[in-house]
């Protein structure tokens, strides 16, 4: 069994660690309290057994087992099944790396299904047990808390998103070639983070409309109207996001566009320069190649003054042929 951490928490405190999930029943028949199952990346088997000990209805086990889930909230009778995308960003590589996180709550239990290496479901059990003023209200104060985590871990990801936007602005003007690849690259996570988000304000409406019939603690009330104005922070500033790439991609094209037609003209004007050399010293050739047939007729062959006619012919066709490119201004 792939059991992280598994506690039964009385009042708030943690008061058992049972060996297994037969003992975490048993435990919480006997003292009630609260159960908080760890679970990472469990077999189809291992899920069975925590749905037939929590009576986990069998649509949510399967979403459990697949994974791949967008964010949703879905309530089945008393329970809910909730599914997270945590994210973080790696400075190594200037990426974002998506997590997900699914959560299972009822009466008095937790299960937390965690598909991804980050470890802020133990920070989010480490910090409630030094709240057991939040922890005894129960499945909620868990559920809360583990949303204001993953929440918190977007910070660091939009400032990670927001450096790389400004680098690409730099690049823009610089000439790079990478910088198309970049911002396809930052646009595909920019709409992953998106997709992470933009779910959660309609989860939030969902757990703010059971607030009566679960009486559900003010303070935890509170709680998640903070995280609620967080998010509608970050979907703010992600949605900025993807506009400036938009506007950073079509920029480019227009750069880019810019660049191949200064390229073009600057070979059109090398084109020019030659194509007009070439003319001016054509002309010359003509002559030269008529007079040097050495046929025994041919007019002014052996008159005195046809060596400098000739000459004379051939600079003035340069000449002219100079003027008038020059007039052009293909020179």
């Amino acid at each position: 069994m792939t059991i992280i951490d598994n506690a039964v928490y009385v009042d708030g405190v943690r008061s058992a660690e049972p060996q297994s999930l037969e003992q975490t029943f048993e435990t919480l028949t006997k003292h009630g309290g609260m159960a908080w199952i760890g679970l990472y990346r469990p077999t189809a088997g291992e899920m069975a057994a925590v749905a037939e000990e929590f009576g986990l209805h069998g649509l949510a086990v399967e979403d459990a087992i697949s994974a791949h889930q967008r964010p949703k909230l879905e309530r089945y009778d008393d329970n809910l099944f909730t599914v997270l995308r945590p994210a973080r960003y790696l400075d190594e590589t200037e990426s974002v790396e998506f997590g997900e996180l699914h959560v299972f709550t009822g009466r008095n239990f937790v299960v937390t299904v965690r598909h991804a290496e980050t470890g802020g479901v133990a920070e989010v059990r480490r910090r409630l047990e030094r709240r057991p003023d939040l922890l005894r209200h129960g499945p909620e104060s868990v559920l809360y808390a583990l949303m204001d985590q993953v929440v918190d871990d977007y910070m660091p990801v939009v400032a990670g998103l927001e450096n790389d936007i400004d680098e690409i602005e730099d690049q823009l003007f610089s000439g790079d070639p990478k910088v198309s690849r970049r911002i396809y690259e930052l646009a595909r996570e920019v709409i992953q983070f998106q997709r992470a988000i933009h779910p959660l304000p309609a989860m939030m409406q969902l757990l703010r409309r059971g607030f009566e019939k679960y009486e559900v603690d003010s303070e935890l009330r509170h709680n998640l109207r903070d995280v609620e104005d967080h998010v509608e922070r970050l979907i703010s500033r992600a949605d900025s996001f993807r506009d400036l790439l938009q506007n950073a991609l079509t920029l480019d094209g227009t750069l880019t566009a810019n660049r191949q037609n200064e390229v073009s003209a600057q070979q059109n004007e090398q084109v020019k320069k030659i194509s007009s050399w070439a003319a001016i010293f054509f002309a010359p050739s003509i002559v030269a190649s008529i007079y040097g047939m050495n046929f025994d007729v041919m007019p002014e062959l052996h008159w005195a003054f046809g060596y400098p006619m000739a000459i004379g012919m051939m600079v003035s066709a340069a000449a002219l042929m100079y003027g008038i490119f020059k007039k052009k201004g293909w020179l």
